[in-house]
């Protein structure tokens, strides 16, 4: 918990004493704020299954990303603080729910409070599989911390060039950081792994969310990943970009995403071999997809 006295958690390294009451970039104080938790059924299927992922969102976020689809929690500061116990009770409430794996939203900057958490609650135990899902605009510093208590990664990797990371999410190094994070989210967890039901026990799942308009930054993301770690990992190329109020000042992504462009992307993947991998139907670009941040479970 030392690590809150000058955070530098992210790439921001705001150095925020976040114990004596400062808050940095990501507006995070030391306590856990917290919007949701509750089963999920909207993630990869190997993720939600049909009994759903224990998925817990966490309020604030390192990015500032102008299309968030959560927005309400990551930039607006909506949640409820909890305690490090609490949050253990939580994970264990999950599970008794059938949950098939603990997932943790938008978690990086809570990770000292998270690895706490998970101890007590393995103490008390808890089983499950924990899913770390993730921007991708990680410190590698700060994954280390998290080897053994995270099970599955699940990062985003969202751009390739720096003018669409530094306009869209205000991070010009964004590639450059994510690319190293997930090499060592990698070599922790190694090769992707399910159990008997197809639901996934150990890995890496890369998404990327596919912009309007950004079909050639998409290609070079696929390329990069395809190159790079091959069948080693699974690639979730998403469709779901859903243009919400706040993106109105970018004419250029408020509207959804050309659906030709997302199979031209798919039709790219195949053919450059692309084995692993999750798609998304027509459809997924709904506010009805965003979940209620009530506070369940919290």
């Amino acid at each position: 918990m030392e690590i809150l006295e000058s955070c530098n958690l992210c790439p921001r390294n705001c150095g925020a004493n976040r114990l004596n009451g400062k808050r940095g970039f990501c507006g995070a104080g030391d306590k856990i704020r917290v919007a949701r938790a509750a089963l999920h059924y909207w993630e990869e299927p190997c993720i939600s299954g049909e009994i759903g992922s224990g998925t817990v969102f966490f309020s604030y976020c390192t990015l500032k990303c102008v299309f968030c689809q959560n927005y309400n929690i990551s930039q607006c500061q909506w949640g409820k603080e909890i305690t490090i116990e609490r949050l253990s009770e939580i994970f264990i409430e999950l599970q008794e729910k059938g949950a098939l794996n603990i997932n943790l939203v938008t978690p990086t900057h809570y990770v000292p409070q998270i690895i706490e958490a998970i101890k007590t609650a393995r103490s008390k135990g808890l089983k499950l599989p924990i899913i770390y899902n993730s921007s991708g605009y990680e410190k590698v510093e700060t994954i280390r911390l998290l080897k053994g208590y995270i099970d599955v990664y699940l990062p985003d990797m969202k751009y390739f060039d720096t003018k669409y990371s530094s306009k869209y999410s205000k991070a010009k190094d964004y590639f450059n950081y994510a690319k190293v994070a997930i090499n060592e989210m990698i070599n922790q967890v190694g090769e992707v792994k399910f159990d008997e039901n197809g639901i996934v026990q150990k890995g890496v799942i890369i998404r990327h969310l596919m912009l309007p308009g950004l079909l050639f930054d998409s290609k070079k993301i696929i390329d990069y990943i395809h190159n790079t770690y091959g069948d080693k990992v699974y690639i979730s190329i998403m469709n779901q970009y859903t243009p919400l109020e706040h993106v109105k000042d970018y004419p250029e992504i408020n509207k959804p995403l050309n659906q030709k462009h997302y199979q031209s992307l798919i039709d790219y993947a195949l053919n450059i071999g692309v084995k692993n991998g999750f798609i998304q139907e027509e459809g997924t670009d709904s506010e009805s997809f965003i979940p209620l941040f009530n506070f369940e479970g919290v």
